[in-house]
C-alpha cells in the first residue's frame, strides 16, 4: 500500500450550535488540512497519482469553504461545522473528485489550531450533497 499526503489551508468563520461553550459565538480559524490518498498499485510512470491531481482536486474543495461562513453552506446547515465535520466534508468531496479507481482518499485531518485537530477516515456513508 502506498500513501501520498498533501497539506493545504483555508480560512473560515463558524459557530458551533448547541455546544454550551464559547465556541457557540461567531469566530474563525486558519485551518491546516492534511489529505492522504492511497493505492495498492503504481501506474506506468511509477506513481500512485500525480501530486498535481491531488492538489487540484483539493484546491477545488478548498474554494468551496475558504473565506466563508461555514454555517451557511448546505452541508453545515445539517451538520454542525466542527473540525470533525469539516474533515468529513473535505474527505467526501475529494472522494467524489478523485475518479481514478486505483486511488482512495484514506483520511483527512483538519487542524483548527497548532495543537488541536480532527481526522475523518471515511465510512460507507452517502456522499456529501
Amino acid at each position: 500500500m502506498y500513501e501520498l499526503k498533501i497539506i493545504t489551508e483555508f480560512s473560515a468563520a463558524h459557530n458551533l450550535r448547541n455546544f454550551g461553550g464559547k465556541c457557540e459565538a461567531l469566530h474563525g480559524h486558519n485551518w491546516k488540512v492534511e489529505v492522504v490518498v492511497s493505492g495498492e498499485e503504481l501506474d506506468g510512470s511509477g506513481v500512485v497519482l500525480d501530486f498535481a491531481e491531488v492538489k487540484a482536486a483539493t484546491s477545488e474543495v478548498m474554494s468551496e469553504i475558504d473565506h466563508r461562513y461555514l454555517n451557511e453552506l448546505p452541508f453545515f446547515i445539517e451538520h454542525n461545522p466542527s473540525s470533525e465535520n469539516i474533515a468529513r466534508y473535505i474527505f467526501e468531496r475529494l472522494q467524489e473528485k478523485i475518479t481514478d479507481e486505483r486511488v482512495r482518499v484514506q483520511r483527512v485531518t483538519a487542524w483548527e489550531s497548532q495543537d488541536a485537530c480532527a481526522t475523518y477516515l471515511g465510512t460507507s456513508a452517502a456522499p456529501v450533497s
